[in-house]
């Protein structure tokens, strides 16, 4: 003969937890994943497009900050709008570390010479990149290190 088990766990003293009924439905909706997050909609081709862009346009006014927005926004949403905001972001902290080392260098006077020339260069290559992102295409920066992936 069997004797009804205790509802509280001999070891912890505390009431064992709660076990949903056999069959039962999951408290989330089938548009919703667990705790209540939504499932994330794909990008349209359009959206893609101008996501990208405004990754490698917005490097030029916000610096590292906007395609680091972008890519935290849709790096699991569209593939790419990932790459390229991926592209942006690893550029504009290349583009941070040249405005630190000329300013340093500004120390020599050879930074005077080398700020306006990266400057001039971010923004050249950035709205070259834009322009391929608005296009639907790739862009490779003629100089980047792969930091972010």
């Amino acid at each position: 003969m069997t004797t009804p088990q205790s509802p509280y766990d001999p070891t912890t003293g505390k009431p064992y937890p709660a076990q949903p009924p056999a069959g039962a439905q999951p408290a989330y909706g089938p548009g919703q994943q667990p705790y209540g997050a939504p499932n994330q909609a794909p990008v349209s081709p359009a959206d893609a497009k101008l996501w990208a862009a405004l990754a490698h346009f917005g490097g030029i006014v916000l610096g590292f900050v906007a395609p680091l927005i972008v890519w935290v926004m849709y790096k699991d949403r569209d593939e790419f709008v990932r790459r390229h905001a991926v592209d942006a972001l690893n550029f504009q902290i290349v583009l941070a570390i040249a405005y630190v080392v000329s300013a340093v260098l500004m120390i020599v006077l050879i930074g005077l010479l080398l700020f306006p020339i990266v400057w001039i260069a971010g923004i050249v290559f950035s709205v070259l990149a834009g322009i391929a992102a608005n296009n639907g295409r790739e862009y490779k920066y003629p100089f980047n290190l792969s930091l972010v992936k």
